[in-house]
């Protein structure tokens, strides 16, 4: 049987753009300042108060089958958003891979690119995961281009999997594999064909 895995170290990751280090109640502001478009982006129907936020993150440090890291602006130290693996299954040596940006302003600077980088780096290469997986809606292909980008393979979609303002959307299911990771560190050459 294979050494048991945890997520229970909450590393610094160091980038050349962005540091990622452990959630803190300090964080709760910018969580709770998200704006409209990232909340849709995400899919979140509720806000909650900083006061429940500062409480969420005040806890993330206990638990062992997740792992949630700010995302830091190197040059300015500003909170950029947060990148989470959660709901680790220890057996198949798996989870669940999420992150946020706060806001527009962060886009298309590469944050988002370097920091799933370097959390997918610790999560193969010291955690030892086989197999990480999100979902990505199918209003935001900027983040499924992301996604696309560091190896993350379509594997399906599920039909309607969110319903809002109105419309049901599809949710994509995608996935990396620690000897894909191995290959190419986060840069396939090419990268994985688009699917619908």
């Amino acid at each position: 049987m294979a050494d048991a895995i945890s997520l229970i170290e909450k590393p610094i990751l160091v980038g050349e753009r962005v540091l990622l280090r452990p959630v803190e109640t300090a964080d709760a502001p910018g969580l709770a300042a998200l704006d409209p478009e990232t909340l849709r982006l995400t899919g979140s129907h509720r806000t909650h108060s900083l006061e429940i936020l500062e409480r969420w993150y005040a806890t993330r440090a206990g638990h062992d089958d997740r792992l949630d890291l700010a995302i830091v602006d190197q040059d300015s130290g500003e909170w950029v958003g947060e990148v989470v693996l959660l709901d680790l299954d220890e057996h198949n040596r798996s989870c669940w891979f999420r992150i946020l940006l706060a806001g527009p302003r962060f886009f298309g600077r590469g944050f988002g690119t370097e920091a799933t980088r370097l959390i997918l780096a610790y999560a193969f290469e010291t955690v030892g995961l086989h197999r990480i997986e999100l979902e990505v809606y199918a209003f935001n292909p900027r983040a499924q281009r992301v996604y696309e980008k560091v190896g993350f393979v379509h594997e399906g979609t599920k039909r309607q999997a969110l319903h809002w303002d109105g419309e049901w959307i599809d949710a994509h299911l995608m996935a990396l594999l620690a000897p894909d990771w191995a290959a190419h560190r986060g840069h396939p050459t090419p990268p994985p064909a688009r699917r619908p």
